[in-house]
């Protein structure tokens, strides 16, 4: 874990906050990750107003962990980038956003097809939880690539590289905290959010006992064979055939 930089120092109450929640006994985390009060106000929002909706996130992640943390880890990015589908869509494969973002790591139409995603009248896999991770991991380690930090990276991810240059351009820094100082117009008041939520999520996912959560129940982890298939075919045929549902076998 990494210590705050000047541009974003925590209040004189964080030490207390630290002990009440174990921070000095943390686990490890592949992303950096930095607290300061932009975090903690989103660690104490996920667990008063935001706690409800955060749990479902939790208990979604139980399908989706492991598969997409495989993918992170094959492609040799940081498999904590799983907290950035959390925020994005809280691991449901039906979010859609108003800007048409689709699945669960929120590609809109021109990313998702530059990054391999076909879209047509009969399939979006934007919402296919395995390509769309394997787009995902793409696309962040083409950030990465670009701006040679996580931080930056992230908020890319959430407004675009340009805004991202952009903003280093005008601030003439490469400091997230100090690009996104409270008072700046470098970058939108949403992405000077989107990583802090990320720290947050990613803190709580990893001790959710710790900040109320222990009694989550995640879902099991998808478990799924691939077979290939001549022209079209009913599902609720095909569900029949292999003994589920027609509803299951389309999910």
């Amino acid at each position: 874990m990494k210590g705050a930089s000047s541009a974003s120092a925590v209040s004189k109450d964080t030490k207390r906050y630290f002990r009440e929640h174990g921070f000095f006994q943390t686990p490890h985390f592949d992303i950096p990750v930095v607290i300061n009060d932009r975090v903690l106000s989103w660690l104490e929002y996920y667990q008063g107003p935001g706690r409800e909706r955060f749990g479902r996130y939790l208990q979604r992640s139980g399908r989706f962990q492991e598969m997409m943390q495989a993918i992170l880890r094959e492609e040799g990015l940081p498999q904590d980038l799983i907290y950035l589908a959390l925020i994005e869509s809280g691991f449901s494969t039906h979010a859609y956003s108003r800007a048409h973002a689709s699945g669960p790591w929120q590609f809109i139409r021109s990313t998702g097809r530059r990054y391999g995603l076909k879209q047509d009248k009969w399939v979006d896999e934007r919402r296919d939880p395995e390509k769309s991770t394997r787009a995902a991991a793409d696309y962040l380690q083409k950030l990465h690539k670009e701006f040679g930090d996580w931080y930056l990276a992230m908020a890319a991810y959430n407004a675009g590289e340009g805004k991202v240059g952009r903003a280093i351009r005008l601030s003439g820094s490469r400091d997230f905290w100090e690009i996104s100082r409270p008072g700046t117009k470098y970058l939108k008041s949403e992405t000077k959010e989107y990583v802090p939520k990320i720290i947050a999520a990613a803190i709580i996912g990893k001790s959710p006992e710790k900040f109320g959560f222990g009694e989550v129940a995640y879902h099991d982890p998808m478990t799924f064979d691939q077979t290939s298939v001549d022209g079209s075919l009913d599902l609720k045929v095909a569900g029949r055939l292999i003994g589920v549902s027609g509803e299951e076998l389309e999910e």
